[in-house]
């Protein structure tokens, strides 16, 4: 089966995945199991002794401004945007917190 990958941005589990692999997922569903993949993904990292002061860029992007675009002249501020990024994983400072586990069902 060959889906233009534009369209599948319009689509959902119901459209794409049910059809192939017979399941009969909902679109939430698709999401947390994807979620659920980056937290685990992340709880690993963490047991390996990483959190939140591994997470950077090259200091290219941190130092030096853009040179052209809608961003021209500024540089990433990677502290806000890992706040803001930790906040929609449900994750504290790098870490899963305890209530994104357990909505997860990874305790």
């Amino acid at each position: 089966m060959f889906v233009c990958k534009f369209l599948a941005f319009a689509l959902g589990a119901e459209d794409l995945i049910n059809p192939i692999t017979g399941w009969n997922w909902s679109t939430d569903d698709l999401l947390k199991t994807g979620d659920r993949i980056y937290t685990l993904e992340r709880m690993f990292i963490n047991r390996e002794g990483f959190d939140r002061k591994d997470d950077t860029l090259p200091l290219r992007l941190l130092k030096e401004p853009m040179p052209e675009g809608p961003v021209k002249g500024h540089v990433v501020e990677l502290e806000k945007m890992l706040d803001e990024y930790y906040e929609a994983r449900g994750w504290k400072n790098g870490k899963p917190t305890k209530e994104k586990l357990e909505e997860l069902e990874l305790t």
